[in-house]
C-alpha cells in the first residue's frame, strides 16, 4: 500500500533572525510571567466558562508541552517534575494520555501557583540547558512549535482573565493602557480586488500544518470594506432593531439568538442611556470609532446582511492582505484595544481584531497534519468551526502571519472577533 506518510515537523523550521534559539526561548517564555505579573492568585484560580482555563493551568499546560514531547523523549536521564502532572495538564493529546475534565479545571486548588511556578522554572532550566547543547534539527523543530503554541496561550490568557474580571461586578482592572481617545474616524471606502486563479495558502517553513499545501484558488472579483467596522456602526444596528430583526440572522443564529438573551456584543454594558465597554483596563464608556469586538461569527454575519453586505472568505481576505496599509496592532502591555482607523487606505488588516470568514475550518486540499505526537495539533479540530483572521491586540508580535488560520465555533464571543464587509465587484 502506498499511502503517503503524514507530513514531518521538519516543515516548520524557523529562522527568523540571529537570535539563538535559548534566547527566544527565554524571551518568549518569559512574556506569559509577565502577562501574569498584575493578577492575584485568586485571580489565577477563576475559571468562569468551560471554554475558558484558569491563568495557572496556561501556565503549567504550556509547561508540561515542553516537558512531554522533548524533555522526556530527547534529554537524557530526564526526571520528571511531578508525574501526575501529566493528567492534569494534558489538553486534547489522546495519544500521548488521558486528560482531567476541561470543565473543572477551576477546582483544582493544588498545585498551587507557587508550585506552578516552580514547575516552570524546572523545566526551563532543562530546556535552555539542552537548547545550549548544540541540539539537533528535530529538538529545534519541536521547540519552535512549543515557542508557537506559547504564543496562542498568552492571547488566551489575556482572553480568559477578561471574562473572568467581567463577572466580578466591581469590574476589576487588569491593566491600564493609554487607549487612544474616541477619535475621529474615516469615512469607509471599498477596494476592489480582481481575483483570478490565485495561489492560497503558505509555502514557509514556520507554517502550521493547517495553512498548507499552497494550492490554487479561483475568486471572482470583489470588494472589501477600507477598515474594520465600528461601535458606532454597530450601535446603530441594535437601536435600529437588528436583534430583532429574524431576516438578517442564519436560522442556527436565530436559535442561539432567543436561547442567550443576547443583545449586544459581550463585554457592553448599557447604564441608563450611556453604553459602556468592559476592557482590560475596567469599564470605559463605548468608544464610537473604535473597532467592534467581542461579537460572534452570527452577530457578524446578521450585521453584515443588515448592512446589505456580507462577510469575506478567507480566501478572499488572504489574497488581499498584501495590499494592506498602516502599521499591524498586535500586543503591546501600554495599549490593550482596537485603534481607531485613521487611514483612508486598505487598512487594520494585522492586528485590532481576529476577523470573521465565512469559510469553515476545513482542510486544504492535500493536507497532511504533522507526524508522531504532534498528529493530534490541528486535524482534530477542523469540524464546526469558522475561520478567522488577521490577529488581535491581544495577539504577541510575530505569531501571526497573513496565512495564519484561527478558529472558533460561531457562537463564541470571549475572543477578540470583528468584522470587515465585504460584498461582490459584479452582479
Amino acid at each position: 500500500m502506498n499511502a503517503e506518510a503524514p507530513i514531518l515537523l521538519t516543515d516548520i523550521v524557523n529562522h527568523h533572525d540571529s537570535v539563538s534559539l535559548a534566547d527566544r526561548y527565554e524571551r518568549i517564555r518569559s512574556l506569559s510571567l509577565s502577562l501574569v505579573e498584575p493578577l492575584s492568585y485568586e485571580d489565577c484560580q477563576i475559571q468562569s466558562m468551560p471554554d475558558a482555563s484558569p491563568i495557572k493551568w496556561h501556565l503549567a499546560h504550556t509547561t508540561w508541552f515542553f516537558e512531554v514531547f522533548i524533555l522526556k523523549k530527547y534529554c537524557k536521564d530526564y526526571l520528571s517534575y511531578a508525574p501526575r502532572y501529566d493528567l492534569l495538564f494534558n489538553s486534547h493529546y489522546h495519544g500521548v494520555g488521558p486528560q482531567y475534565d476541561r470543565n473543572l479545571r477551576g477546582v483544582l486548588s493544588r498545585p498551587t501557583v507557587n508550585e506552578i511556578l516552580r514547575y516552570r522554572e524546572y523545566v526551563d532550566e532543562q530546556m535552555v540547558a539542552l537548547l545550549n547543547a548544540s541540539p539537533y534539527e528535530v529538538i529545534e523543530q519541536l521547540v519552535l512549535l512549543g515557542l508557537s503554541h506559547e504564543q496562542r496561550h498568552q492571547e488566551a490568557m489575556l482572553m480568559d482573565i477578561k471574562h473572568a474580571f467581567f463577572q466580578n461586578p466591581l469590574y476589576p482592572v487588569y491593566a491600564m493602557s493609554s487607549s487612544a481617545s474616541d477619535a475621529r474616524q474615516v469615512d469607509m471606502s471599498w477596494t476592489t480586488f480582481e481575483g483570478g486563479l490565485l495561489d492560497i495558502g503558505s509555502i514557509e517553513a514556520n507554517a502550521l500544518d493547517d495553512e498548507k499545501p499552497r494550492h490554487p484558488y479561483y475568486l471572482r472579483p470583489y470588494r472589501l470594506a477600507s477598515r474594520l467596522s465600528t461601535n458606532g456602526e454597530y450601535l446603530r444596528f441594535i437601536q435600529e432593531g437588528g436583534y430583532q430583526l429574524s431576516e438578517y440572522w442564519l436560522s442556527d443564529g436565530w436559535q442561539w439568538l432567543q436561547e442567550s438573551g443576547t443583545f449586544a456584543p459581550l463585554y457592553w454594558v448599557k447604564e441608563g442611556d450611556q453604553w459602556f465597554e468592559f476592557t482590560l483596563g475596567g469599564l470605559q464608556p463605548l468608544k464610537l470609532s473604535q473597532p467592534v469586538c467581542h461579537v460572534s461569527y452570527y452577530e457578524a454575519a446578521a450585521f453584515a446582511a443588515w448592512q446589505g453586505k456580507r462577510l469575506p472568505s478567507e480566501q478572499e481576505w488572504e489574497a488581499a492582505v498584501k495590499y494592506r496599509k498602516g502599521p499591524a496592532n498586535y500586543f503591546n502591555p501600554s495599549s490593550l484595544q482596537p485603534r481607531t482607523c485613521t487611514s483612508t487606505e486598505f487598512a487594520q488588516v494585522l492586528g485590532d481584531v481576529w476577523e470573521w470568514t465565512t469559510s469553515a475550518y476545513a482542510a486544504y486540499p492535500g493536507f497532511k497534519p504533522f507526524g508522531g505526537d504532534m498528529s493530534e495539533y490541528s486535524a482534530k479540530f477542523m469540524s464546526g468551526k469558522q475561520v478567522m483572521r488577521g490577529g488581535s491586540c491581544l495577539t504577541p508580535p510575530g505569531f501571526v502571519r497573513p496565512t495564519s488560520r484561527s478558529a472558533r465555533y460561531p457562537h463564541q464571543r470571549w475572543q477578540m472577533g470583528g468584522i470587515r464587509l465585504a460584498q461582490d465587484a459584479v452582479d
